[in-house]
């Protein structure tokens, strides 16, 4: 199925830093689960956009956002692992040294 467009509200989780939930603006948080929001924390508002599924984002594919809050209500993206992180900084550490 082809997601359609929507426009979006991100909110910043107040606990844990790279912790983000994407919801339909017009939905806002009521479709989050009660459970997710207190581990969450306080939602701050970081952005708003016209979420395509073209559109390119940094951490997350669009279709796959525009599904889950579709389906679910909410797209949640975590933080990057840090193993993940780690990895990224040795190996910039080995460019930087030959």
């Amino acid at each position: 199925m082809t997601e359609q467009a929507r426009i979006v509200q991100v909110y910043r989780s107040s606990r844990r830093d790279g912790m983000y939930l994407f919801v339909d603006r017009k939905d806002d948080l009521r479709e989050v689960p009660q459970p997710l929001l207190e581990e969450f924390g306080r939602p701050e508002p970081s952005l708003v956009l016209h979420l395509t599924p073209n559109r390119k984002l940094q951490r997350a594919e669009a279709p796959a956002v525009l599904a889950a809050i579709r389906t679910r209500g909410y797209y949640l993206q975590m933080p990057p692992a840090e193993a993940e992180v780690e990895r990224q900084i040795l190996a910039a550490m080995r460019e930087q040294h030959g």
